[in-house]
C-alpha cells in the first residue's frame, strides 16, 4: 500500500488516534519519570494537553486542513499543563503553522512541518536540555528532511521517521545521566512518540477507537465512561478479568476460537497472549462461563469480576456528592479569590498555591488571585489566562511557585495583549513568598522584577513526601513509601520517619550563612507533631530563627525555607 496525501479527514483521524494512543500509554509514562514523587507527571500532563485539542477536534463535522490547524494549535495550547504539555503544544503549534494553508499534505509538507514544529519548540525554552522531548522530536525531524528526497509515500516515510525516533529515544540515557542511573528512557519523548506511533496506525488502516470520552488504562485494561449509561443501558454487566496460566497450546487457531466463544457471551473484548500467559478481559453477564472455557487452556489468577450496574449507581452517588463539594469550593474561591471589578489598579498579583493555610499566607500578602494547583495537578495556561482576565490590574505578576508551571505561565504572557503580563519565575512556594514580600510599592516595574527575582535566588526550599515507586537516584536507593526530602534539584534525605527526614533534609541546607528556617506543615500533620520538630531545630541550631505555619498542603508533609 502507498499514501502519497492525506486530505483533512484523515489529518482529523490520526491526530485523535494519536491523542487516544498517549492516553492509553499515560501511566506507564507516568513511570518513566525519574524522580518518584506523587506529582502531575509527564504523561498524565502530555494527555491532558492533546486531550483539549481533541475535544475540539473531534466535534469538527466537515474538517477543513485550516480549521483543524486552528482547533490543534488554540485547543493545545490553552490546554498546556506542565513543561512536557507546553513544550507538546508548542511543537503542535510549530507543526500546524505549516499545514494550514494546503489542502493535501504530503512528504515535503509533512517534513517541513515536522522541522517547523521542532523550530518552534526549541524557541519556546529558554535553556532546552538534550536527552528530552525535544531530542526526540528532533531526531523526528531530521530524519524527515532525508526522506523527502527518497520517498513520496508517506506510509514509508512515517514508518522510517518512527524507527529513527524510537533508536533517539533509547540514546537518551546517555545524553542525561539521571536517566541512566534510574535505567529509564525520558519520558517526554516517550510520550511524543506514542502520539506519532498512533496516528501512524491510521496510515496503515488499524481499526482506532476515536471517541475521546472512553479512558484506556495501559495496553490491555480497558474501562467503558459510564457517565452517560444509564444502569439498564449496561447490556452486559460484568466487568470480567483474568491471567490463564497456559498448559496447553494456545496457537493463532485457539486465540481465535476462544475470541469468537467470548463475543458470543459479552463484549469489550480484549486478549492479549504471550508466551505462556493469556490476558483476558471481558464484559459479560456470566462470568463463570468465561472462566470456566479459560480453565480448559490452563490455571487462572488475578481473576477481577466487577457488578458495573452497581459501579455505575455508585459513580452517580460520588459525583454528585463532587459537584456539590466542586461547587461549595467554587463559591469559596470566587469570594476569596476574585477581585471586585472596582477601577483598574496599576499593579495586580496571581499565584499558585497548594493548601488552605498557604492559600491564606499569599491573600495576606496581597495577592488577587489564587489558583489552586502546584505538583499533583499542575494548572493549565488556560487557567493562567482565566485568572489574567479576573485581575483588573495594567501589569500583573504571576508567581508559578513550581518548576513545571513556569512555561505554563510563560505561555499564557506570550497570548495576553491587553494587559502587561510579567512571570517571576519561582520555583517553590518560599520562592513566590520571599518574592512578594519583596515587592516595593513606589519602585517601577522592571525595578521590582529585577528586585523580586535575585531575592528569591537566596531561599533554599526543601519539601518532604513519600515515593510511589522505586528508583535509584543520585546513589540513593529509594523504596515505594519511603520518605524523601528533597530540595530544590535532587532528593537530599529518605528514610521511613516522616520528623526524622524533614530534619536530614534541613542539615542539609543550613549553612554558615543562614539565619532562618520556617516550615509550612501539611494536611496530614498535626500542629503538635510540626511543634516537636522545630522545637528538635532549635535545639540543633539556637542561633537561628524557627517559624512554624499551617500549610495545609496534600501530598507534601512539609515544604520548607532555610534563608
Amino acid at each position: 500500500m502507498v499514501i502519497n496525501a492525506i486530505d483533512a479527514l484523515t489529518l482529523k483521524k490520526m491526530f485523535l488516534a494519536g491523542a487516544k494512543s498517549i492516553e492509553s500509554k499515560k501511566e506507564y509514562i507516568n513511570e518513566l519519570n525519574v524522580f518518584p514523587v506523587p506529582d502531575g507527571d509527564t504523561g498524565t500532563n502530555m494527555t491532558l494537553t492533546i486531550m483539549s485539542a481533541a475535544k475540539e477536534v473531534s466535534q469538527m463535522e466537515n474538517p477543513t486542513i485550516e480549521g483543524l490547524a486552528k482547533a490543534i494549535s488554540s485547543g493545545s495550547l490553552r490546554g498546556a499543563r506542565g513543561n512536557s504539555g507546553v513544550i507538546l503544544s508548542q511543537l503542535f503549534r510549530g507543526f500546524t503553522k505549516e499545514i494550514k494553508d494546503f489542502n493535501e499534505i504530503n512528504v515535503t509538507i509533512m517534513a517541513n512541518a515536522f522541522g517547523k514544529a521542532v523550530e518552534t519548540a526549541y524557541k519556546a525554552v529558554m535553556k532546552p536540555k538534550e536527552g528530552t522531548i525535544l531530542t526526540v522530536a528532533r531526531g523526528g525531524a531530521e530524519k524527515a528532511a532525508e526522506l523527502v528526497t527518497e520517498t513520496d509515500d508517506l506510509i514509508f516515510f512515517g514508518k522510517e521517521v518512527i524507527n529513527y525516533m524510537e533508536e533517539v529515544l533509547a540514546h537518551t540515557p546517555e545524553l542525561l545521566p539521571v536517566l541512566k542511573e534510574a535505567g529509564v528512557v525520558d519520558s517526554g519523548g516517550q510520550g511524543l512518540l506514542e502520539i506519532v506511533k498512533g496516528a501512524y496506525d491510521v496510515l496503515l488502516g488499524k481499526e482506532v477507537d476515536f471517541d475521546t470520552t472512553q479512558t484506556v488504562k495501559g495496553n490491555t485494561d480497558v474501562s467503558i465512561n459510564l457517565d452517560t449509561l444509564n444502569a439498564a443501558d449496561i447490556k452486559f454487566g460484568y466487568c470480567t478479568e483474568f491471567l490463564i496460566i497456559l498448559e496447553k497450546e494456545f496457537n493463532q487457531d485457539t486465540e481465535h476460537e476462544f475470541k469468537g466463544y467470548l463475543e458470543s457471551i459479552g463484549d469489550s473484548l480484549v486478549v492479549v497472549s504471550d508466551d505462556d500467559i493469556v490476558k483476558v478481559h471481558v464484559h459479560t453477564n456470566d462470568p463463570g462461563l468465561a472462566i470456566q472455557r479459560a480453565l480448559t487452556y490452563g490455571s487462572l489468577s488475578k481473576i477481577k469480576i466487577d457488578n458495573m450496574r452497581e459501579e455505575h449507581n455508585e459513580r452517580l452517588i460520588k459525583d454528585a456528592e463532587k459537584i456539590a463539594v466542586k461547587q461549595a469550593e467554587e463559591e469559596k474561591q470566587a469570594k476569596v479569590s476574585t477581585p471586585a471589578k472596582t477601577s483598574k489598579k496599576e499593579v495586580g498579583f496571581i499565584s499558585v498555591s497548594i493548601g488552605e493555610g498557604i492559600n491564606d499566607i499569599f491573600k495576606g500578602l496581597g495577592v488577587d488571585y489564587i489558583i489552586a494547583g502546584g505538583q499533583t495537578m499542575n494548572p493549565s495556561t488556560e487557567d493562567m489566562l482565566n485568572a489574567i482576565e479576573q485581575v483588573n490590574a495594567e501589569t500583573i505578576f504571576i508567581f508559578p511557585n513550581n518548576s513545571n508551571i513556569i512555561l505554563a505561565a510563560q505561555q499564557a504572557k506570550d497570548l495576553t495583549e491587553d494587559k502587561k503580563i510579567v512571570v517571576i519565575p519561582s520555583r517553590t512556594i518560599p520562592q513566590g513568598i520571599t518574592s512578594i514580600i519583596n515587592y516595593v510599592h513606589d519602585k517601577s516595574v522592571e525595578e521590582n522584577e529585577k528586585r523580586m527575582t535575585e531575592e528569591m535566588k537566596k531561599v533554599k526550599s526543601g519539601q518532604v513526601t513519600y515515593a510511589v515507586r522505586d528508583t535509584n537516584i543520585d546513589g540513593k536507593e529509594i523504596k515505594q513509601g519511603n520518605i524523601m526530602g528533597l530540595d530544590d534539584k535532587t532528593i537530599l534525605s529518605v528514610g521511613s520517619d516522616i520528623s526524622d527526614t524533614t530534619f536530614d533534609l534541613i542539615k542539609g541546607l543550613v549553612d554558615e550563612d543562614s539565619e532562618l528556617i520556617s516550615l509550612y506543615y501539611g494536611a496530614d500533620i498535626t500542629e503538635e507533631t510540626a511543634g516537636e520538630l522545630a522545637e528538635t531545630i532549635m535545639k540543633e541550631y539556637p542561633e537561628m530563627d524557627v517559624e512554624v505555619h499551617f500549610g495545609g498542603q496534600p501530598i507534601y508533609y512539609y515544604v520548607l525555607s532555610v534563608e
